[in-house]
């Protein structure tokens, strides 16, 4: 028997946990090799889960990316705590991510505690963020949330550097269980194209936006046009916010931040397309629709 046919295939579901803004997008990026989730330093970037897949001729690691655990203060909030609870209760890897350059604090704590829900999965403890602490930092943190439970590994890392990537990925996939291939081995995402595109429209509104603008921030896409006459995809995307003043916000002085935002968001979506776009966002206002459960579902969640 080969070597290759006497090492059994493993394959299985990984779910980075933290509080929001610990890097668990930018990690889920990493380890894919592509942007399959939008990265922002405003918390609660993610608001689903996003499943990148990772391929190894011996393995195949799907990592469901998911919103940052916060005490809730509205009904939206409440709703991305129970998709994190969910996700939980239904992967074989659980990473908790805590960043190198902040101590352990009870938003930690909180979250550590919630890992007792989800019983069958193996835990992983992972510092983030160490290519902007120094080694003695690092070293403080490792042992600070080595105290917060028996861990089935703890590793420090830096998806910005790249560095220990490649010894995370080993110890995650160890702890998977010996199955075949879950997706196609040529599959990136099972993210749908136009749930990406609109995740690209808000990264871009989220850049450099004022403080109270990220949560009231949601995007649709109301259609997609392919003109094979001109090379170009059409593209059509509500942008919703709360009240009339974000609205003027977003659109700025003579239109000109919404002008910067369509260019931002259109570059990286001609990257995921292949193609020309033409993208045009019309700006709406949806009043408190965090609160709203009929908005909510609306809008997707």
């Amino acid at each position: 028997m080969s070597e290759t046919s006497a090492t059994p295939f493993k394959a299985g579901f990984v779910s980075f946990v933290g509080r929001p803004n610990v890097g668990k997008s930018t990690l889920t990026n990493a380890l894919v090799g592509e942007k399959v989730a939008i990265t922002s330093s405003k918390p609660q970037t993610t608001r689903r889960a996003i499943r990148g897949i990772v391929n190894r001729p011996d393995a195949q690691l799907i990592v469901v990316d998911t919103p940052g655990v916060h005490r809730p203060r509205t009904l939206l909030g409440e709703r991305l705590n129970a998709l994190v609870e969910e996700t939980l209760g239904s992967v074989d890897v659980i990473g908790m991510c805590v960043p190198a350059d902040e101590k352990i604090g009870p938003g930690d704590r909180f979250i550590n505690e919630r890992l007792d829900g989800a019983p069958r999965a193996k835990k992983v403890a992972i510092v983030t963020k160490t290519d902007v602490a120094g080694k003695a930092a690092v070293a403080e943190q490792l042992l600070a949330i080595s105290r917060l439970r028996d861990w089935d590994a703890i590793v420090p890392i830096s998806a910005t550097t790249g560095r220990q990537l490649d010894d995370l990925l080993g110890e995650l996939v160890g702890l998977l269980p010996d199955s075949p291939p879950l997706y196609p081995q040529d599959q990136l995402t099972d993210e749908e194209t136009v749930d990406r595109i609109a995740e690209f429209v808000r990264e871009a509104v989220l850049e450099g936006a004022r403080e109270e603008l990220p949560h009231s921030l949601a995007v649709t896409i109301d259609d997609m046009i392919e003109r094979d006459d001109k090379d170009i995809v059409e593209i059509y995307a509500n942008l919703f916010v709360e009240r009339d003043s974000q609205k003027a916000i977003v659109i700025g002085r003579a239109g000109t931040r919404l002008k910067e935002i369509g260019q931002t968001a259109r570059a990286q979506i001609e990257g995921l397309l292949g193609r020309k776009v033409f993208l045009s966002i019309h700006v709406k206002v949806a009043k408190d629709w965090q609160q709203d459960p009929k908005q909510l579902g609306r809008l997707g969640f």
